[in-house]
């Protein structure tokens, strides 16, 4: 066949990788076609394993102009190797060149959010350092990934503080989603003194509480054994029209029985059962397979009765085994 016999040769200038591959597309297939995400994000990382810099940024800036905007995968090519972080001065330099404003931007965003994906927060700050002197329009969007990484993955509550102070240097006002991360990590700590603390920092700022705020108060309410309290806050989100996450409610199920109140953990369980099917199977759930591992067995049945009444799939095979080998004499 004529095409073996090029295989073997090199073309001393050849084209991009980009330019290649959109040949390749053209040739296979005539009808229009719909850029999705994915199919930039497969791109983009095909071409920076053959080190086409020039594609990147090509792949970049048109992806945003046909309206698929970055992703968690867009810099998969990014990992916590040598060889990974070697390209990130490159990578850096040709985001740089990026289309002005949103294009630009949101590329050094996306790259950020994947370095602290992969605990790389010192290169994630110094790319923040970047786009500060070159003026790329950091705002608070920009540090959520880094504080999101230091509170939850790090633990170092400190390091996000002053993460924090540097937004306010450079007049990017902490907005109420950062302070969530640091106000989570304290609950989650049982620091009740420091989210109280940040509470009122938020109060001066102005800012209003969010279904994340409540969150994590429900959170700290519940592992310092102030479980009547979280209880006190769900009843405010509910006549302040704030929405539950279903982890708010896995909060208080999970203190109830830290407490040894598994019936008022049924009870509660029942209170909200049948508003939302999907939070049902997330609670009942929750809260059978947490009765069988502290081996109350009878309310454990109690739960599983309801689910198969009330149609909710058991996803858990510890869950399924349970119930076959328990109750489905019953039915």
């Amino acid at each position: 066949m004529p095409v073996l016999r090029t295989l073997g040769r090199r073309n001393p200038n050849p084209p991009s990788f980009l330019c290649n591959t959109y040949r390749l597309f053209n040739a296979q297939n005539t009808e229009p076609y719909e850029p999705t995400a994915t199919h930039y994000d497969n791109l983009i990382n095909a071409a920076a394993r053959n080190g086409d810099f020039a594609a990147i940024r090509n792949l970049l800036n048109k992806r945003v102009r046909d309206g698929c905007f970055n992703t968690r995968r867009t810099f998969d090519f990014i990992t916590n190797t040598d060889a990974g972080i070697s390209v990130l001065d490159e990578l850096s330099q040709t985001l740089a060149h990026l289309d002005h404003g949103f294009p630009r931007k949101s590329a050094y965003d996306s790259l950020i959010a994947r370095l602290c994906k992969i605990n790389r927060v010192d290169d994630s700050l110094r790319l923040v350092k970047t786009m500060i002197q070159s003026n790329y329009g950091v705002n608070a969007s920009t540090f959520h990934p880094i504080l999101n990484a230091l509170t939850r993955k790090k633990k170092n509550t400190e390091e996000a503080r002053r993460v924090m102070e540097i937004m306010r240097e450079i007049r990017v006002s902490p907005d109420v989603t950062a302070y969530n991360y640091l106000l989570t990590s304290h609950c989650f700590t049982g620091n009740l003194k420091a989210a109280a603390g940040l509470l009122k920092e938020m109060e001066a700022a102005g800012m209003a509480a969010d279904t994340r705020t409540y969150d994590a108060l429900v959170l700290g309410a519940c592992r310092a054994g102030k479980v009547e309290g979280a209880m006190v806050l769900l009843r405010r989100m509910e006549d302040e029209g704030v929405g539950i996450l279903y982890s708010t409610h896995a909060h208080v199920i999970n203190g109830l029985l830290k407490l040894g109140y598994y019936a008022l953990a049924v009870e509660f369980v029942m209170i909200y059962a049948g508003k939302d099917k999907k939070l049902d199977e997330e609670n009942f759930g929750i809260l059978g397979s947490r009765l069988i591992n502290l081996k109350r067995f009878e309310e454990a049945k109690v739960i599983l009765k309801e689910m198969r009444k009330r149609g909710l799939v058991m996803r858990s095979h510890e869950l399924q085994d349970f119930y076959e080998l328990n109750l489905t004499q019953n039915f």
